[in-house]
């Protein structure tokens, strides 16, 4: 078997990268991109999702958003999302099962995002960190101003959470 120029065999897999590089063809640069993970709660009171419009001076600002935030070091998922909610809208929350993750990217920066199902709550959200919330309806979900993260996924959404 003939082995290439780093002395392991040559694999036919290698062996077209090696002709392909020996030729000049550069491969596709993959950039490392920094990824956060994030959690988001979906809240349904009858038909309506609660939905957050966050502060102009914040990344993203002015667009309505599903409750949530980034995970931090050593938290589970659920916890991030109980203490986020508690942080940031004043309730303690049971949360239910992981229904959806997804993907996406702003630039160098992906975010991967879990969609978890918030059960129950105790205490009325209040706008402790966005500058208002809003209850809305499925249908009225796209004719609000979301990040392109959420509208992709809507579909997705939807069908998980039986909206």
């Amino acid at each position: 078997m003939p082995h290439s120029n780093n002395g392991r065999p040559q694999t036919k897999a290698n062996s077209n990268q090696s002709a392909a590089n020996a030729s000049g063809v550069k491969r596709p640069t993959r950039s490392k991109k920094n990824w956060i993970p994030v959690v988001a709660g979906i809240l349904k009171k009858g038909n309506l999702i609660l939905v957050g419009q966050r502060p102009e001076t914040h990344t993203l600002g002015g667009l309505w958003e599903f409750r949530g935030g980034k995970i931090e070091m050593g938290e589970s998922p659920e916890f991030a999302l109980a203490r986020v909610l508690r942080e940031e809208l004043g309730i303690e929350a049971e949360i239910g099962e992981l229904k959806i993750a997804c993907t996406h990217s702003y630039g160098d920066v992906g975010i991967l995002i879990l969609f978890f199902e918030v059960l129950f709550w105790k205490g009325e959200p209040k706008a402790q960190h966005h500058t208002s919330l809003d209850w809305v309806s499925a249908k009225e979900l796209p004719n609000k101003n979301i990040p392109e993260a959420n509208r992709t996924n809507l579909p997705r959404i939807y069908k998980a959470f039986n909206l």
